[in-house]
């Protein structure tokens, strides 16, 4: 499935920040942080037919192993400083405020991750709601960030009405990657701290000279596509195309642009895990339709296919992680194209 799209000056403002800037801010305290490896790849460009190709790693991304380590963490940061008055989240006045906090998300994993994380570090509480079909190797790693897991039958979507109910009982804060009417704060967070990706691109774009002509990214709800999409529109210094990949078992991006308004999908589970959401974000559809040129899904066998070429590559990562290469090969832009993916996460075994 394509749809060639219209990209357009927005009509309003974004709903959220597509700047780097406070996220940066934040990451300078960090002493995981550091940027990912922007590689580039000219034996599996010519595999590809395509003139050059750049690979954004995320795999190592803060020792958590994916993208989603910017957002969530970030937005659990911000919400503290944001209550306690404090700019650092980390000072003791910050912290006391923390300690009365429970941030909760539903998660298909890495989200998940990222919320532990936060929650671990500026030392508040986390509650993370995964479904059946999440490994039990994510359950594992959030536990071992002291956060608590709620596992629940059914699918992401489940999860997410989990979160909602006990986040209602409890007073605590839900910290959803995807926004709906009524919600839009908080993810709006989340997606700030994506941009740091298209930034850190766009440094060492600065410095070569090399800007891509298509760049690529994979979507579930839409957050990281559509924080680097943005990103791309309002900061970089050459406009390429923008191509966004989503599994064809979960088009909900493309459904709700070619009507026009947020469209649920129904579908069977893809292996694509991370991209299986049956319904968008409303802050990613809102911004995506006025800045992504085209909208293409891909089957489950060609995101496993991607993922193996990867592997050939000394590459390991999902059919999820794999996603945007996977949209590349089924396109193919030509020799003379200059060509940007995503490998948005490691390999979780389990």
């Amino acid at each position: 499935m394509q749809y060639t799209n219209t990209p357009k000056s927005p009509a309003e403002p974004r709903l959220f920040r597509p700047s780097s800037d406070r996220p940066m801010a934040m990451l300078k305290i960090c002493p995981a942080y550091a940027p990912t490896p922007l590689i580039g790849l000219q034996s599996l460009a010519g595999e590809c037919g395509v003139g050059t190709l750049s690979l954004k790693d995320e795999s190592q991304r803060m020792r958590l192993g994916s993208f989603k380590a910017l957002g969530g963490a970030f937005a659990v940061a911000q919400m503290i400083s944001d209550r306690s008055g404090e700019a650092d989240p980390t000072s003791d006045a910050a912290k006391a405020v923390a300690r009365d906090l429970t941030f909760i998300t539903a998660s298909a994993g890495n989200h998940g991750l990222s919320i532990a994380a936060g929650a671990r570090v500026f030392g508040a509480n986390g509650v993370i709601v995964l479904s059946a079909s999440v490994p039990e190797g994510f359950a594992a790693r959030i536990r071992a960030m002291g956060a608590e897991v709620v596992r629940v039958d059914g699918n992401y979507e489940d999860s997410v009405a989990e979160a909602m109910s006990l986040a209602d009982a409890n007073d605590w804060l839900l910290l959803a990657d995807g926004s709906w009417d009524g919600y839009i704060e908080r993810p709006a967070l989340a997606m700030e701290g994506y941009t740091v990706l298209a930034e850190e691109c766009r440094s060492e774009f600065v410095a070569s000279g090399n800007w891509p002509t298509h760049v690529f990214l994979q979507a579930g709800v839409g957050g990281f596509a559509a924080a680097v999409a943005a990103q791309i529109r309002v900061h970089w210094a050459e406009r390429p195309e923008i191509i966004i990949v989503e599994p064809d078992d979960a088009p909900c991006l493309i459904e709700s642009v070619k009507a026009g308004r947020m469209t649920h999908v129904d579908g069977p589970l893809s292996n694509m895990g991370r991209l299986d959401c049956k319904d968008a974000s409303l802050i990613a559809y809102s911004s995506l339709k006025d800045d992504a040129d085209l909208f293409i899904t891909i089957s489950d066998d060609e995101g496993a296919a991607a993922a193996d070429t990867l592997a050939a590559h000394n590459f390991k990562t999902t059919p999820s992680g794999a996603a945007s290469l996977a949209g590349l090969k089924k396109i193919a832009p030509g020799a003379d194209s200059r060509c940007l993916v995503f490998m948005t996460e490691g390999l979780e075994e389990g």
